[in-house]
């Protein structure tokens, strides 16, 4: 190979792992290595520079179709890089949440990319000081860096969206659990339900269709909101499903919103108003965080997701108002 360049074999090493040389370099080993046929072994590559050239990506559920989309475009950003994903599901629950990030740690992945459950639990810090981690969606303590989403303006775009239509009785579905209280979104919709003088009633649902159908049907079965509002497009999804085994129209009797726009989204009918998050962009932060992290950036980023309201056929003015 370093006869093929006319490079060194330390520039044809350092080359093939991606480390100290300039792109211009890395093309050309690259380009050398496919034309001779050349694969690296991945064992003793990772012996050589103590790197697997894994990115462990741990989501809080991937029942939850916008998460499953997230997962997709962060493996295949990652593979741009000439690294790999291992994808773990935590279900929904804080404690499976916690097994595996500390399973990510000891299988020595070279970084993590978590959407946590519970962002606030106790074993972040520590994990976060033995494997750069990103975090997506909320702060973690001890992060290599993270992409938050500024739930304030998300909550508040939807909910006075819904209170200039004239909505004032809002249940609000979470999947947030009792076992992870005080997540940003939810303290938020509490402070703005208050300043706006609305009625809300907020519920846990899972992400799962069938899950979410359940928790909607006894919501619209009781006393009945004027609107909907819920923290993932999933949980609405659960809402339209719900309506329709009632009898109820949409918009006509309850108005839906959702918060992340997932793709189906505009193919509902009608299509569900929702606070779009720009997944694209988060994908783009993500991966550039986690990579740059991996390779020994030792300054922590912040990056920060502006919503936009995306307004579809789902909400409608309350009559009279």
């Amino acid at each position: 190979m370093a006869r093929a360049t006319g490079l060194s074999p330390a520039a044809v090493s350092y080359a093939l792992r991606g480390l100290q040389v300039s792109e211009e370099t890395m093309e050309r080993v690259r380009a050398a290595a496919a034309e001779l046929g050349y694969e690296a072994d991945p064992i003793a590559r990772a012996l050589a520079s103590g790197r697997t050239g894994m990115i462990g990506l741990l989501c809080g559920s991937l029942e939850d179709l916008w998460q499953q989309s997230l997962a997709v475009g962060i493996s295949r950003g990652l593979r741009k890089k000439d690294r790999y994903a291992l994808i773990l599901d935590a279900v929904g629950d804080p404690a499976r949440e916690r097994v595996l990030a500390q399973q990510l740690r000891d299988q020595r992945v070279d970084g993590m990319i978590v959407q946590p459950i519970d962002p606030a639990a106790a074993f972040w810090p520590e994990l976060c000081e033995s494997v750069p981690v990103v975090a997506i969606g909320d702060s973690i303590t001890g992060t290599a860096g993270e992409v938050v989403f500024d739930n304030r303006s998300g909550v508040t775009l939807a909910l006075e969206h819904l209170h200039e239509l004239g909505h004032r009785r809002i249940a609000v579905l979470t999947p947030t659990r009792p076992s992870t209280p005080d997540r940003p979104a939810d303290v938020h919709v509490t402070a703005e339900a208050e300043r706006l003088r609305l009625d809300i009633e907020l519920t846990t649902a899972p992400h799962d269709l069938a899950g979410a159908t359940r928790v909607a049907l006894r919501v619209l079965s009781g006393e009945q909101p004027s609107a909907v509002f819920c923290f993932s497009d999933s949980i609405a999804y659960g809402v339209y499903a719900a309506a329709a085994e009632l009898g109820l129209s949409i918009p006509g009797d309850v108005s839906v919103m959702g918060y992340d726009d997932h793709p189906m989204s505009g193919l509902l009918s009608p299509g569900l108003t929702t606070v779009d998050w720009d997944i694209d962009g988060i994908v783009r932060a993500a991966v550039r965080l986690v990579t740059a992290a991996a390779d020994g950036g030792a300054r922590r980023r912040r990056v920060v997701q502006k919503p936009t309201l995306r307004e579809r056929g789902s909400v409608a003015r309350r009559s009279g108002a």
